[in-house]
């Protein structure tokens, strides 16, 4: 069983409807995975690099306007995370991404090779959890004197997959909770438009 992390969700009766998504983070160890999840779910930041063992589970609700119906609905994100190294993911990637609804494919400016790597975690994932809605992070952007992004590379990958991409700095929060909390709308809609394209009007 995963490890239950941080974790940020108002169980109280709104009268509001409610939805459940499976967010998973994937990318090389040391992109900052952990770091986004604190960020986003308790707005706190910790320098100390600690290896994440095994897999994490984060929970937060955050609110969704659905145009569709004109009204909110409360997105309760379970927000996985799992050890960056080759080996576990192979070991563990049906359990981790099976039921996934989206997921944030995370690189960072310094290192070059975690966004190379991240084709390898968006095919095994979309075999396990097929084409969800994704969104990729280029993570540290406060680190600017040794930003090694490859702009045109990173564009081409973004358009390879249909996804946008995003800088990202858990250390300053900088467009942390905008990522979610657009991920979660593009979840939202995806399966909104899936259940009502399922409909079968009866004359």
């Amino acid at each position: 069983m995963p490890e239950e992390e941080y974790v940020d969700v108002d169980d109280d009766l709104t009268g509001r409807p409610r939805h459940r998504a499976k967010l998973c983070l994937v990318g090389d160890a040391g992109v900052g995975k952990t770091s986004l999840i604190r960020r986003f779910v308790v707005d706190q930041f910790d320098s100390k690099y600690i290896k994440t063992i095994g897999t994490k589970v984060s929970k937060k609700t955050v609110l969704v306007h659905e145009d569709t119906r004109r009204r909110d609905v409360e997105v309760i994100m379970t927000i996985w995370d799992i050890m960056g190294q080759e080996g576990f993911r192979e070991l563990l990637k049906d359990a981790y991404f099976s039921g996934a609804n989206g997921i944030l494919a995370v690189c960072d400016v310094v290192n070059v090779d975690s966004m190379n790597k991240l084709a390898g975690w968006l095919d095994r994932t979309f075999r396990v959890a097929g084409e969800v809605p994704v969104s990729i992070l280029v993570n540290k952007v406060d680190l600017k004197d040794k930003d090694k992004t490859d702009t045109q590379s990173l564009e081409q990958f973004s358009k390879a997959y249909a996804c946008p991409y995003i800088f990202t700095s858990a250390k300053t929060g900088e467009n942390v909770q905008s990522t979610f909390m657009d991920l979660a709308d593009r979840i939202l809609k995806s399966e909104m438009s899936e259940r009502f394209s399922k409909v079968t009007i009866t004359v």
